[in-house]
């Protein structure tokens, strides 16, 4: 019984030597492949960091300066052209968050001198950042998508914009008003009455927007 136990054993044994010896046939067999796999890997890091170390960082840092520049033109010297053709030019020359920033700065202006193309050129290049500035930036694309005429982009930007102000009570409801006007635009009566009601439920308080309710319900809203 014994010698038995012994030869299953010893089976066993013999079974796991062979697939191990198969394994490592399979390993040497495909070590050259393994190899520049490995390597291929720790070349992309290492590139990747070398990316970051002498190209990103420098380049972050020499867009911010002028960034600043730009900002001491608007600000300081209140002068608009200028400030507005540096902010062009570093959205132009580079591709970090402070070519992003320039870009929603160039729009900011642009719209206001009416040049709602070019404003909306930058802003839809633009990547919404930060809690207001990200819905700010939506509130402004949604006004270019109003005066471009294109309403429902214009709405999809304000929802957009609710969505990233969270629960801010001073942004949420001044979007929602935004929204409701473009929808009494396009007659759509019962969502715009949907948004002073939930305005006046979660913000406003009851009673805050009356006219504005009346108005819609006599227009059909329900």
């Amino acid at each position: 019984m014994a010698k038995k136990k012994n030869q299953e054993t010893r089976t066993k044994l013999e079974e796991i030597n062979d697939s191990l010896s198969g394994f490592e046939q399979k390993l040497e067999q495909h070590k050259n492949v393994i190899f520049w796999a490995v390597a291929a890997v720790l070349i992309i890091a290492l590139l990747i960091w070398a990316y970051m170390q002498f190209v990103a960082k420098p380049n972050l840092e020499k867009a911010n300066n002028e960034l600043a520049k730009a900002d001491t033109e608007l600000i300081m010297k209140q002068d608009s052209v200028a400030a507005l053709k540096a902010y062009e030019k570093i959205a132009k020359n580079y591709s970090n968050d402070a070519a992003n920033v320039a870009k929603l700065k160039a729009a900011t202006i642009l719209y206001a001198q009416g040049e709602n193309k070019k404003a909306l050129a930058y802003l839809e290049d633009y990547s919404p950042k930060g809690k207001v500035v990200a819905p700010g930036s939506q509130s402004l694309l949604g006004d270019c998508y109003v005066n471009a005429k294109q309403y429902d982009k214009a709405i999809a930007a304000y929802d957009n914009g609710i969505k990233l102000a969270e629960d801010n009570r001073t942004l949420v409801p001044m979007l929602m008003l935004k929204k409701a006007n473009v929808l009494h635009f396009q007659k759509k009566y019962n969502d715009e009455l949907a948004i002073y009601k939930e305005l006046e439920n979660n913000y406003y308080g009851p009673g805050a927007l009356d006219a504005k309710i009346e108005q819609a319900k006599a227009l059909g809203a329900k």
